[in-house]
């Protein structure tokens, strides 16, 4: 079962976003409302352009909103939030610091004495024990993403907000990273919102799955994922994951 609780945690009200492009004004999120209770799990997923990673920076407090509100723990979202964590599809690691440096600058930017020790406690919790003092280039694609999540993670975060962050991965490597995102999720159990485009990953990992119809996007489809936890790869091949699958596929399309 999910640890998520019922009461909002994250709501979203009537948003409406829109930015100027060379034609005039690009409206790409219109009337999208939605409330995350604390401690679940939920993907979006949708079309190409649709507004999945506008989103995302709407309620990272990276854009501002044209109309309607995000209340994050109760309280308008009006600029970059402490609590919430951001992950983007480029782990964006600094090439010239280790892998525990990247993690531990978060709190070495805000004066913590902990910082090393925290970044590396969090870098065992993210499978990388041996790889504390490897540069970026020494890190395969997933390894950087790991890295980057616990850079995220290291400060502790009331919710997380992922951008396809395993885009950039090959099949294989993807889905053991969606692996170890359940096991970090099943120990920590943070609020989190994840973008991906993959409807396989969506379902695997998700307790709720949103899915944004054509921009300007609202969401066409808010579906439970009444699947049960904790979750192992056979579960793909379930007949209840194919029927979600099927839903989900029609929805976007």
């Amino acid at each position: 079962m999910s640890a998520a609780t019922t009461a909002p945690f994250l709501s979203v009200e009537k948003l409406s976003a829109s930015f100027a492009d060379r034609t005039g004004q690009l409206s790409v999120l219109r009337n999208l409302s939605f409330s995350v209770p604390r401690g679940q799990f939920v993907c979006v997923l949708g079309p190409s352009g649709a507004g999945k990673s506008t989103l995302l920076r709407l309620l990272a407090g990276l854009l501002p909103t044209n109309a309607g509100r995000i209340l994050f723990a109760g309280e308008p979202v009006r600029g970059p939030q402490a609590g919430v964590g951001l992950v983007f599809q480029d782990a964006n690691l600094m090439p010239w610091r280790s892998a525990l440096d990247n993690v531990a600058l978060p709190l070495e930017l805000r004066n913590n004495p902990d910082a090393i020790d925290r970044a590396w406690d969090m870098l065992q919790l993210v499978g990388l024990q041996g790889f504390e003092l490897a540069l970026p280039s020494e890190l395969s694609g997933g390894m950087a993403q790991r890295v980057a999540i616990g850079r995220a993670l290291v400060q502790d975060p009331q919710l997380l907000l992922l951008d396809e962050p395993f885009g950039s991965l090959d099949a294989l490597t993807r889905e053991k990273m969606g692996e170890e995102l359940l096991r970090i999720w099943e120990l920590e159990h943070k609020t989190v919102v994840m973008v991906t485009h993959d409807i396989n990953e969506a379902l695997y990992l998700a307790d709720r799955v949103l899915v944004l119809g054509k921009r300007p996007a609202s969401i066409k489809l808010d579906m439970p994922v009444k699947l049960a936890r904790p979750r192992t790869p056979q579960l793909r091949y379930s007949p209840a994951f194919g029927r979600m699958a099927a839903r989900l596929r029609a929805a976007i399309e």
